[in-house]
């Protein structure tokens, strides 16, 4: 299937590794000329340069934290300096840590809003005029299927993600009459540094070993496994897509029917 997204331009944030970069390496294959950022510039640059020798297309790593105010709008302006136009951005940030109500601290609160919901409407704000000049855009942000099932332990996550998932919802229906689609994608436990992290986590609450974790996730899923970046990054594709142009205001869980509930 074509896409339709030929020599568009796509922000990808935090897309050194994991699903931010398996996104960004789906959309370049799809021929969109692509812009990621991370906050380490080596890292950035290292990614950048490995999209391009496997698809051949324009990728550019710059060195930014989505945490950042200023770092985020050199991003942006210096992807329209580059290109001209933004017609695609996919919002990300690695996920805050794991934590009870017990243990949690108010700071820890404000971290996790500011990494995980602001640093999406930040991203927003900075290149939704421009989409709605030229009446085409798309944003996707990457949340997680805690926004339609709390998963225990991930007090933070589930907290801040549900209130990005309402922002998207609001925006979506501000931004329509305009051809700009707001989409997110939930995904579920899936083979990143992340969930690595996660499970070492938990093996110490638990007292199991961190392979042991991982294999408990993956059998809690009618697939019997856990994710794969590009899997992820499929569907994003195809949200920032023309094909998905009636599409906006959803959460598309990719989770491998982990979610128990019917939406």
């Amino acid at each position: 299937m074509d896409l339709g997204i030929k020599d568009r331009v796509a922000l990808v944030a935090a897309a050194s590794k994991g699903i931010g970069f398996a996104v960004a390496r789906e959309l370049a294959r799809e021929g969109a000329r692509v812009f990621i950022c991370s906050r380490d510039q080596s890292r950035a640059s290292e990614a950048a340069q490995r999209i391009h020798d496997e698809t051949g297309a324009s990728v550019a790593g710059i060195g930014a934290d989505v945490t950042d105010d200023a770092a985020m709008e050199r991003f942006v302006s210096l992807a329209h300096e580059r290109a001209g136009s933004i017609d695609i951005l996919v919002t990300n940030a690695g996920g805050p840590p794991a934590s009870s109500f017990a243990e949690a601290q108010l700071e820890m609160f404000r971290q996790a809003f500011e990494l995980n919901a602001l640093s999406a409407i930040r991203l927003a704000k900075l290149v939704l005029p421009g989409m709605r000049a030229q009446r085409w855009g798309r944003i996707v942000n990457i949340t997680s299927v805690s926004v339609k099932q709390p998963i225990d332990g991930l007090l933070f996550s589930n907290t801040v993600r549900a209130a990005l998932t309402g922002w998207a919802k609001t925006v979506s229906n501000e931004v329509a009459p305009d051809n700009v689609t707001v989409n997110s994608v939930a995904p579920g436990y899936t083979l990143t540094e992340r969930q690595d992290e996660l499970a070492k986590a938990r093996s110490q609450t638990l007292g199991k070993s961190k392979e042991e974790i991982i294999a408990s996730w993956a059998t809690q899923g009618p697939m019997g496994r856990i994710g794969r970046p590009e899997e992820i990054a499929a569907a994003v594709a195809f949200l920032a897509s023309e094909r998905a142009s009636y599409i906006t205001g959803v959460t598309l869980q990719v989770d491998g029917g982990w979610v128990k509930s019917l939406f």
